[in-house]
């Protein structure tokens, strides 16, 4: 039997309370969906999976998940289970920015740890700024910077590359030096960096060799042939390697090919690790140096406990460790102290908390959230090994407080960051103003 109302008679009546309902249910739902959104906080994972820097970026993710598995088995942070947001920026460098801002306005994370190399950070930075958000960046870099909105976890030069080349000039008698890098940022702010402070300690301009190649780079035939000869002067020669990605394999293959042993020619690189060792013949390398903040054969406690929560966590026992990830390993430990100690999530608050946190680095001491965003770190030079580790061969003798601006340039030298006490990233010491690049 079908009803019949006179809808014209109920109509005004049950529109209006349909109409409330319907505005509660809508309000219900929101509430609803508003603390589910509140249920977690998200963290960005910003590293290329794929394309020329996947060979380094890939395991940095693979971290940050780790870290925040781990976190959440302890409870969180400040009660709430912590949410991994991965995006692809595919080695490309302006997709990046469109990444971090995706991220951040759209995926409402609350901080973000990525980047490898110095371009791709160049290109999120005002993303940053302008929607105020936290990047830690991990990775071993130019300096010559000093952003309120980021977090520097690797080494600056003064942490890596003049350490580095100290080593070689005392140690192992090197008057002749290569500086080989890939054409960007990084390795071209390093070498002006590192060609100023050769001179400056009396080395002739004709004893530096500086050559740059694309990424990905892979017929090295001819540069090597030219290092080789550079090499036979009769003076003691090394190459210092800001070589990044993938192009490292052809590079150390072509040395092996023409002959090239450590011995002769010894090649320190700035961004070959454990990982970039682990799926190459190393015999090419034996015995090459690279100087890192961190090697996976340092035997620490920490290290050790590290080194197996994460084969466990990858249910990999060959799976290594290498310094971006111990980097970032303090950066998250940091961002985790900052939050609880600020009792929120919002930027302003974390980024005025940062400075003064301590986290346990590996290796065996503390490190420190410096004024200027970085960090203090040991520095380590290692030896290339059969099995892809490195043996430890010299070593600073304490923590290397990170410089974001360099004594070598002069355009950079009276220039200190300072976001607690004066609030700027390029203090200028001499005229007592803030202004200039990277404020």
């Amino acid at each position: 039997m079908t009803r019949h109302f006179n809808t014209a008679a109920v109509a005004p009546f049950s529109r209006r309370k349909w109409l409330a309902a319907t505005a509660g249910l809508f309000l219900g739902l929101a509430t609803v969906g508003s603390a589910k959104a509140q249920d977690t906080i998200k963290v960005g994972v910003l590293h290329s999976l794929s394309g020329t820097m996947a060979i380094s970026e890939t395991t940095l993710k693979d971290t940050v998940l780790f870290l925040i598995d781990e976190q959440n088995k302890k409870g969180g942070v400040l009660g709430k289970k912590l949410e991994a947001v991965v995006v692809d920026p595919a080695s490309n460098w302006p997709l990046f920015a469109e990444k971090a801002r995706e991220l951040i306005t759209k995926d409402k994370v609350s901080v973000v740890f990525g980047c490898w190399t110095s371009v791709s950070r160049k290109s999120v930075l005002p993303v940053f700024k302008e929607l105020n958000s936290i990047l830690f960046y991990p990775v071993q870099y130019e300096g010559e910077e000093s952003e309120r909105n980021v977090f520097y976890t690797g080494a600056a030069p003064n942490q890596q590359a003049i350490p580095a080349v100290d080593y070689l000039a005392k140690e192992e008698k090197v008057q002749r030096w290569v500086l080989a890098g890939t054409d960007y940022v990084y390795p071209r702010t390093t070498n002006k960096i590192l060609e100023a402070y050769l001179k400056s300690k009396g080395v002739k301009a004709e004893d530096i060799m500086i050559n740059y190649t694309p990424f990905g780079h892979s017929d090295w035939q001819t540069i090597v042939a030219d290092i080789k000869k550079f090499g036979s002067a009769g003076k003691k020669t090394a190459v210092v390697s800001t070589i990044n990605g993938d192009a490292n394999v052809p590079f150390y293959k072509e040395l092996g090919n023409q002959g090239i042993k450590a011995t002769d020619i010894p090649v320190v690189a700035f961004s070959v690790g454990e990982e970039e060792l682990a799926g190459i013949d190393t015999k090419p390398l034996l015995g090459h140096l690279a100087a890192w903040n961190y090697f996976q054969s340092i035997k620490t406690p920490e290290n050790e406990a590290f080194i197996k929560a994460w084969q466990t966590y990858t249910k990999n026992p060959k799976r290594v460790t290498n310094d971006p990830m111990e980097a970032h390993v303090i950066g998250f430990d940091m961002w985790v102290k900052a939050v609880e100690k600020a009792g929120s999530v919002d930027a302003d608050k974390v980024i005025d908390a940062l400075p003064g946190t301590k986290a346990k680095n590996l290796t065996g001491g503390v490190s420190e959230m410096l004024p200027n965003h970085h960090i203090t770190k040991p520095v380590f030079i290692g030896e290339i090994k059969a099995d892809g580790q490195f043996d430890v061969v010299w070593k600073t003798p304490g923590l290397v407080a990170g410089d974001a601006w360099s004594k070598e340039l002069e355009g950079s030298k009276d220039l200190i960051g300072d976001w607690v006490g004066k609030k700027c990233g390029n203090f200028n010491t001499k005229t007592n103003k803030c202004g200039g690049q990277g404020s």
